[in-house]
């Protein structure tokens, strides 16, 4: 049997029996591993050349590594802004999330009862009175630039703004529309919270906060006649 470049190649792409019969295989293996195996059509391969296309109009580099800008009272959906007594207002420069829960002060009383009837079971509800709104505000201050020195990147501004509210001994006015519709003009607040957050220029926060309805303890004769 004769044996050529071209048959020894078939014979190994084909597994064929005619590879068997040649008496020095190692041979074989040498000579496939100096040829080039023929392009295969049906492979979807094509080597097109990259383009790097030049950005259009003008371009500022430092654009980069600006951060997205603080959105406006009128661009957030629910913005919450803080009030002072003097009217000074510090719109959270972020939308924060919040979550509002509140629940029934009741006054219970046991009472032994005779008998088995089950309408006679639990306990006497003498009173009840509404608790505090207990409202958690989760948010983030991100400084103008992504990177770079702590003067620079870090919030620093928004930042002291909102631990001077957080740290001052008096309730605050406040507007967000949520808390409107529950009748909260007013919190006072109970715990704060700056967490690890990743990125330079970014700091979250998270504040615990009640809230606090105006009352009057002295009663004029008459209002009391009203009762």
């Amino acid at each position: 049997m004769e044996f050529n470049e071209k048959s020894i190649l078939f014979a190994s792409l084909l597994g064929s029996k005619v590879a068997q019969q040649i008496p020095r295989f190692e041979t074989v293996q040498n000579e496939i591993g100096k040829r080039v195996l023929p392009p295969i059509s049906f492979l979807p391969f094509k080597n097109n050349p990259v383009k790097i296309n030049e950005p259009e109009g003008n371009f500022n580099p430092g654009e980069l590594w600006m951060a997205d800008a603080p959105k406006s009272e009128s661009e957030q959906f629910f913005p919450f802004t803080f009030i002072d007594e003097n009217g000074q207002k510090f719109l959270l420069p972020y939308e924060p999330m919040l979550n509002i829960s509140s629940a029934n002060n009741i006054v219970e009383r046991t009472v032994a009862k005779a008998g088995n009837d089950i309408k006679y079971q639990g306990t006497v509800k003498e009173r009840w009175s509404r608790g505090d709104y207990e409202i958690k505000i989760t948010g983030v201050l991100i400084g103008s630039i992504l990177t770079g020195d702590v003067s620079q990147c870090f919030p620093k501004s928004d930042f002291e703004k909102l631990r001077d509210i957080l740290e001052s001994r008096k309730s605050w006015g406040i507007q967000c529309e949520p808390l409107q519709l529950l009748g909260i003009s007013k919190i006072v607040v109970y715990d704060m919270n700056f967490p690890f957050t990743k990125g330079e220029n970014v700091q979250a926060y998270e504040i615990s906060v009640k809230s606090d309805f105006d009352y009057n303890l002295l009663l004029e004769e008459e209002d009391v006649l009203q009762y």
